[in-house]
């Protein structure tokens, strides 16, 4: 395995790869990396020859600087795990070599970037479409793989590589859950203890939700899935949306002929966690 910090060289290393005849799959991560990250680089050595993972913390899709300071880093740890699940080549830059001036790019992402996380976090799906974009054009891969976690920022990054025409496919891949049903997260570590033991109520309530549908209209669920997380004294829930697929635009009725999807966003003390579970 190889690591590599600066742009020009790795692009240099994957035009040769390239013209050998070689596909190539790009895992973007932030690092502190879990088994949800090594399901995706898993995923990526499946379908390429040759797999690429990204290390490096944004700056600019962060609209809250003390969750940026807070963000973990655990760059030595990463390579580890990497290089013992298939990994060719680490791409772990500074915020220098990737922002060597000032990114003053504005992406309009329409609908979908305007809702749930966009909402609440402006400028959060901006700051992505410039770090994704940049490194769709330093490694050129055939294929990006994104977990569904942030599914979410996979609607967005697919309305980026329509609007800016990459030749490349976006490969979504499954939550990946701890034993007790918390989504993983690079923020699960920053959680406090009593935080971390009622963090996966989150989960619990989504799965019991999508037995409802029957009982209840849209409404009557979302206001129920709000109300249970808060009764735990250790949540409170941000949001909690019922949207399509596609378009991200809100179920008015279950019998709406569309994959229906449940997202949420949760404070457990001060770490934000989001989910989200298929109806």
């Amino acid at each position: 395995m190889n690591i590599i910090t600066k742009k020009t060289e790795l692009s240099t290393v994957i035009e040769k790869l390239k013209s050998e005849g070689k596909t190539v799959g790009l895992v973007p991560t932030m690092g502190a990396l879990h088994e949800g990250h090594i399901s995706l680089v898993k995923a990526c050595k499946k379908g390429n020859d040759i797999a690429v993972v990204s290390v490096f913390v944004n700056p600019t899709q962060f609209n809250d600087k003390e969750d940026l300071k807070r963000y973990p880093r655990t760059l030595d740890k990463d390579v580890t795990l990497l290089e013992k699940n298939g990994c060719d080549y680490v791409f772990a830059p500074s915020v220098e070599e990737m922002y060597p001036e000032e990114d003053t790019r504005v992406f309009n992402f329409g609908y979908v970037e305007s809702v749930m996380e966009g909402a609440r976090r402006p400028g959060h799906f901006n700051g992505v479409g410039q770090i994704v974009s940049k490194l769709f054009d330093i490694v050129r891969p055939h294929r990006a793989y994104f977990g569904m976690k942030d599914f979410q920022q996979i609607a967005v990054i697919k309305n980026m590589v329509k609007q800016l025409h990459y030749d490349l496919e976006i490969v979504p891949c499954p939550i990946i859950r701890e034993t007790d049903g918390l989504a993983m997260s690079s923020r699960n570590t920053l959680l406090e203890p009593e935080y971390r033991k009622n963090a996966p109520h989150i989960h619990k309530v989504l799965e019991e939700a999508t037995h409802l549908t029957s009982q209840m209209n849209v409404e009557e669920l979302k206001k129920w899935v709000v109300d249970e997380i808060n009764k735990n004294p250790y949540l409170k829930t941000e949001y909690f949306e019922i949207v399509d697929d596609t378009e991200l635009k809100p179920i008015q009725d279950w019998k709406e002929n569309n994959v229906k999807v449940g997202c949420i966003a949760v404070y457990a003390g001060k770490i934000r966690l989001i989910d989200n579970i298929v109806f």
